[in-house]
């Protein structure tokens, strides 16, 4: 059976008034979890150890520096820390390291973790674009470190690109990472020819206006290459705010893209014998956001069966 991991700490993470990245994103995908078969865990919060292999100690000390008692301390133009912030990160880190140590304990073949804030654009030493701690890049690291893993592949179809995660797997030759975003749009990053220190990166920039068919073939093409790396694990940075109501990008995908797409990476990791661990990133229409958080998760569900 899928595990769901969540805490409700992601709810206590409050953005100032009418910021996109709210605390009604995370409702909106648990109720449109509801009714699905699916184990619930609550998402532990991240161990010091974990956060260190992907983030400096000064960095970890910067954020609770500047944790505010009340209110909200700005990181950056659209990065704020509310007093349950760092907390909620903690936990959204967790849970995608939990996942990964059940998965790979064989307790079940895949598992989503719907926290708040999202991760991938935090870098190791700079929190950006809602993002504080650089989650799916953690579990990667508690993978390959921890659990000894060889191989792990992270594979990112959020509409912007996942600049932190490039950054702490930028010199890991044991993590694949591959992304589709649209491009130019924030942060700026993902040009085709962003490869790695081994060649381990692969960025595909689409252009606004790009439907889900191209999508489709493109992820067919780069579900390939990850066959070809043979991973142990595949870790899903999964962004919904590629669907076309989606108020801060340009693409045309709709619930049935990301439907396919998820079954192609399922059945990717299937022909590799490899776990799944799927965390949530962008969305930022609410409708939009649930069903295709639905649609992702009922694929997950299917294949564990």
């Amino acid at each position: 059976m899928t595990l769901l991991y969540t805490h409700a700490s992601g709810q206590a993470h409050v953005t100032p008034p009418s910021h996109p990245e709210q605390v009604a994103r995370l409702d909106a995908v648990l109720a449109a979890l509801d009714g699905l078969e699916l184990e619930r865990r609550t998402a532990p919060e991240a161990a010091e150890a974990d956060l260190l292999r992907a983030h400096p100690p000064e960095y970890l000390a910067m954020l609770r520096r500047k944790q505010p008692a009340e209110g909200w301390a700005m990181l950056d133009s659209d990065t704020y820390l509310a007093p349950g912030s760092l907390l909620a990160a903690r936990h959204a880190a967790g849970g995608v390291c939990a996942a990964v140590d059940a998965v790979l304990a064989g307790q079940a073949p895949n598992a989503f973790i719907a926290m708040r804030p999202p991760g991938h654009h935090a870098e190791r030493m700079k929190p950006m674009g809602f993002c504080i701690l650089s989650s799916v890049a953690i579990g990667a690291k508690r993978a390959l470190e921890h659990h000894g893993l060889d191989r792990v592949a992270v594979l990112d179809f959020d509409v912007h690109h996942g600049n932190g995660t490039q950054d702490v797997l930028w010199d890991e030759a044991r993590a694949l990472f591959v992304s589709t975003h649209q491009s130019p749009l924030y942060p700026g990053t993902g040009a085709a020819s962003e490869t790695g220190a081994h060649g381990q990166v692969a960025n595909v920039p689409l252009a606004a206006g790009s439907g889900g068919d191209a999508a489709r073939a493109i992820w067919r093409s780069l579900c390939a290459r990850v066959e070809a790396w043979r991973p142990q694990l595949i870790l899903v940075s999964a962004g919904f705010d590629a669907h076309a109501e989606d108020p801060l990008a340009g693409l045309m995908w709709d619930e049935s893209d990301f439907t396919a797409i998820t079954r192609m990476i399922c059945d990717t990791a299937a022909a590799c014998s490899a776990p799944v661990v799927s965390a949530l990133e962008g969305g930022y229409d609410l409708g939009a956001l649930g069903r295709s958080a639905r649609a992702h998760v009922a694929v997950l569900r299917e294949t564990a069966a």
